[in-house]
């Protein structure tokens, strides 16, 4: 079963209360109406934490931020209001936990590690900015928590550097397709990746973080064999801040959850078979010998006497030797099913 993330990232705006409200949301039992199945919900969910010491050069912390999305008037200020303290955190951590959801942490530099001192989340996230900050790798390969990288900025070069730091502290690593564009144009998502990394990294759990609008991608990329996905949630896409817009709200969590869980139902096995659910279709629909015209008790059947009919339960016509050559128990009218036990 595919492993989704549902990301909060900032879209809490600096609020515990609506992380814990979006985890309630994730949190949902995912009923498909039209079948009655309770399918099974998302995973995880996904904070970011960042380390404002560490995060942009001093002129660029101190350069006015004047956007509608602005929770300060210098990006420094916007940053500091959206980022929660490592105690608020831990509390989203155990508020995930009661709703029984994994919780992952992307953790955008060394300082970030502080959270551990409080709790120990279930995967760290190396986000796609951070893929060749090979000392923050690693340092986070050392707690040997499974560490998810997103490749949103990468090349193949960049890619094998960072997997080359973390795989000397352990090998519980997963690659997630990723096109760092916000939000990503779908002539530039370029699925395909999944099954290039796929062939190249098979030692390695591959995945895709989306950031299209809709839900049609990353139910595509289930199709295509990725093991995780991850996705930006929120409750309100017309809320202030920069992700939310390309955020999937409510009703979004509910139909892509929906559409992947029922997409991994169909997968099935490797064969043709019919399923039980068919055979009544089967039997009323396909077709059987019939009689071409009226036919008298004791007739030897022949091609000129038969045709094919619904329903589907008598003998059908890759069977037909079973009929031709064969002597009517009695007559049959014009246009009814030879069943066997019509024949002598």
């Amino acid at each position: 079963m595919t492993y989704v993330i549902g990301e909060i990232g900032q879209n809490h705006n600096g609020s515990v209360d609506i992380a814990k409200t979006i985890i309630d949301v994730v949190a949902r039992p995912v009923y498909d109406k039209l079948f009655g199945k309770e399918l099974p919900r998302m995973d995880a969910v996904k904070l970011t934490k960042r380390d404002l010491k560490q995060e942009l050069s001093a002129s660029q912390m101190a350069r006015p931020y004047n956007t509608p999305h602005s929770f300060g008037k210098t990006y420094g200020e916007h940053r500091e209001y959206l980022e929660l303290d490592d105690e608020q955190h831990y509390e989203c951590y155990l508020y995930a936990k009661e709703k029984g959801l994994d919780f992952v942490e992307t953790l955008c530099a060394v300082g970030c590690l502080s959270i551990l001192k409080h709790f120990t989340p279930d995967r760290l996230k190396v986000a796609s900015r951070d893929l060749t900050n090979l000392p923050l790798l690693d340092v986070m390969a050392q707690t040997k928590i499974p560490i998810i990288l997103s490749t949103g900025m990468a090349g193949d070069r960049e890619l094998d550097e960072a997997l080359n730091t973390i795989s000397k502290h352990h090998s519980d690593i997963s690659i997630l397709h990723c096109v760092s564009q916000y939000p990503t144009e779908y002539e530039n998502v370029n699925l395909k990746t999944i099954t290039y990394l796929q062939k190249k990294y098979p030692q390695y759990t591959i995945g895709y973080s989306d950031h299209t609008v809709g839900i049609a991608t990353p139910v595509a990329a289930v199709a295509m064999g990725a093991k995780i996905i991850e996705k930006h949630i929120t409750l309100d896409r017309q809320m202030k801040g920069t992700d939310q817009a390309g955020s999937l709200e409510i009703d979004g969590i509910y139909r892509m959850m929906r559409d992947i869980r029922n997409l991994e139902l169909s997968f099935g096995t490797e064969e043709i078979k019919i399923e039980d659910s068919v055979k009544i279709a089967r039997e009323k629909l396909e077709r059987s010998i019939a009689t071409l015209r009226d036919l008298p008790e004791g007739h030897i059947l022949t091609l000129n006497d038969i045709h094919l009919l619904s329903p589907g339960d008598g003998i059908k016509w890759m069977d037909k030797e079973q009929v031709l050559g064969k002597r009517l128990k009695k007559g049959l009218p014009k246009d009814e099913i030879i069943y066997k036990d019509n024949l002598l």
